[in-house]
């Protein structure tokens, strides 16, 4: 995990972060802070305008970033965005050898990793809702 207790000098890389809106008030929220308190560049969806091409500019930031953080909650897979970015930060690790970490926010793991739970249940949803495209799912 990124040690946010290191000075800005000696951290130079800024931070992406990858997260389902309804976290963007509480955990996720509360996470941006204390990195930007401890001086980590962090880049949050909050510092585009709105009107912008805001998913081109999200798989853009990505790109450019060398670390990336994803925060799994209870609703992540259910936002075509979140996998959008999800797909890109995996493609930016295999290509860009981008530092990529988990946070499981009120979720089990293991709900992920094998596609159960809640977590199973978005994606179901989206492989109906998807179903002209399910490689992407």
């Amino acid at each position: 995990m990124v040690n946010i207790e290191e000075s800005s000098t000696s951290f130079t890389h800024p931070i992406f972060l990858s997260f389902r809106g309804d976290t963007r008030n509480h955990f996720t929220g509360h996470l941006c802070r204390a990195l930007r308190q401890k001086g980590i560049i962090t880049f949050m969806d909050d510092q585009l305008r709105r009107g912008e091409e805001l998913l081109t500019a999200l798989l853009q930031e990505i790109e450019q970033l060398r670390i990336s953080i994803i925060i799994f909650s209870e609703n992540y897979e259910s936002s075509k965005w979140c996998l959008d970015e999800l797909v890109k930060i995996f493609d930016c690790k295999k290509s860009n050898q981008q530092m990529v970490q988990q946070v499981f926010y009120k979720v089990d793991p293991l709900d992920i990793r094998n596609h159960i739970g809640i977590f199973g249940e978005g994606l179901a949803n989206l492989e109906c809702k998807f179903k002209d495209n399910l490689e992407k799912v």
